[in-house]
Formats: C-alpha cells, structure tokens, sequence
C-alpha cells in the first residue's frame, strides 16, 4: 500500500514528499504561485477540523478551500487543519 503526502495549504495530494515541495502551490499564504506546497505532517483521517474554529470537513481539500472567520490573520483567511 502506496503512503499519500498532502499539501497543508491546499489539500493537493501527492506520491512522494520530493513533488509536494517542488511544485508551486495556487494556495499559498503570500498569494497563488508565490510559494511551494508546504507538507501536511497530520495523517489521513475520515475528517479533518479547522485548527482555528473547530469545524470539519470530509477532505483536507474542502477545509483549506472555505474561509475560516476565526482565522487569527483575519476572517478572509482560510481554515488550516489542526494535526
């Protein structure tokens, strides 16, 4: 069984840690395209919660895709998965 490494910016799923980081991920915190994918180092679960309010998604994708109106850097912010 192959082990899956996602991007804790975006959710975007990957077959080796070497491609996650090397590509360029269109949900970066300094703006799309101006940073790489940063390794989600939480383990795959059947749902993943909102580090900041608490809420859960089915997906690491659909929590990172929503705002988050309790995110600390403001409510345009999106959610960031608690580990």
């Amino acid at each position: 069984m192959s082990e899956n490494f996602y991007c804790e910016y975006c959710g975007q799923k990957f077959r080796t840690v070497s491609d996650l980081t090397s590509n360029v991920c269109s949900r970066h915190p300094a703006g799309s395209g101006k940073g790489k994918h940063k390794l989600y180092e939480g383990g795959e679960k059947s749902e993943y919660t909102c580090k900041y309010c608490g809420q859960k998604f089915r997906t690491l994708a659909d929590l990172t895709f929503n705002r988050c109106v309790r995110h600390p850097d403001g409510a345009d912010k999106r959610h960031s998965p608690a580990l």
